[in-house]
């Protein structure tokens, strides 16, 4: 099984390197320069990123150029409608039923989690450090840990403010795995999710994206017969609930820029190679 504490430890120095070909991008560092600013040799630095992303730096710095997401998009252009029309635009349903959605009703929303139990986790993930918790009916929040574990858990208690929180590694760890490397065969992952009508429409239409494919804040907007909607898409994104698993990574600007992400853009580029690593092979 895959060590999510050594991959974890990886992704500090592969962020860290793209973080530098940001910022270098007009000089197009090569290996050794790369190398060289995360403190390993060549070689290490090739082994640990290969051993992390699944193929080189050089093929990974191919998928996260703005041109090749604009190939990825126009590829992708009209995923969305087609799976709408292909029988599995049922509320819940993803495109390979790998995960299976539960809204709060109307009445729980307004509840804000009242007599609900949540238990939550502090783990290693492939992109960094997340919280995860769950209640009895699913994932209810995911999110990258970059401050200290208090913000995180003060961002899960703004998200559900009557729920009874309780610490549980024990309940959340296995599920970590099954979200990361859910393996040939997965057992579906139940989420539940509080949100208004339009937010949770816009998190069912990503969850309905395969890995390795993308849309833009128009072409999601469109899903909804309202071009002019990318805006609400836009705030719909950032009130995401469940990072990764809603990939709202997988939405560029139009003219293929990876645009903003609320654990940022360094992170959003590595998901996005990862994925489409894992996706070519």
């Amino acid at each position: 099984m895959t060590d999510l504490t050594q991959l974890s430890a990886d992704y500090a120095r592969v962020e860290q390197a793209i973080r530098y070909i940001e910022t270098n991008a007009h000089r197009q560092p090569d290996l050794n320069e790369l190398a060289a600013h995360v403190g390993l040799s060549e070689y290490h630095f090739q082994r640990l990123f290969t051993r992390w992303a699944g193929i080189s730096p050089k093929r990974f710095l191919q998928f996260i150029t703005r041109e090749h997401a604009k190939e990825i998009l126009g590829s992708s252009a009209n995923l969305l409608e087609a799976t709408y029309g292909s029988g599995l635009s049922g509320p819940g349903r993803l495109h390979d039923l790998f995960v299976q959605t539960e809204a709060v009703t109307p009445g729980e929303y307004k509840s804000k989690g009242v007599g609900l139990e949540i238990a939550y986790g502090f783990h290693p993930s492939p992109f960094g450090e997340c919280l995860l918790a769950l209640t009895s009916r699913g994932i209810c929040f995911l999110a990258f840990v970059d401050d200290t574990h208090s913000t995180a858990l003060k961002d899960l208690a703004q998200a559900w403010p009557n729920a009874r929180l309780n610490e549980s590694q024990h309940q959340t760890a296995p599920v970590i795995k099954r979200i990361f490397f859910p393996g040939n065969a997965p057992a579906p992952l139940h989420i539940h999710l509080r949100g208004t009508n339009f937010q949770i429409k816009v998190w069912e239409a990503l969850l309905r994206l395969p890995p390795g494919r993308l849309t833009t804040y128009q072409g999601l907007a469109k899903q909804f017969h309202s071009p002019a909607a990318a805006r609400a898409v836009g705030n719909a994104l950032a009130h995401n609930p469940l990072a990764y698993v809603i990939p709202c990574h997988r939405v560029l600007q139009k003219t293929g820029l990876f645009g903003n992400y609320r654990y940022g853009s360094s992170r959003k580029k590595a998901i996005l190679g990862w994925e489409m690593a894992r996706a070519e092979s």
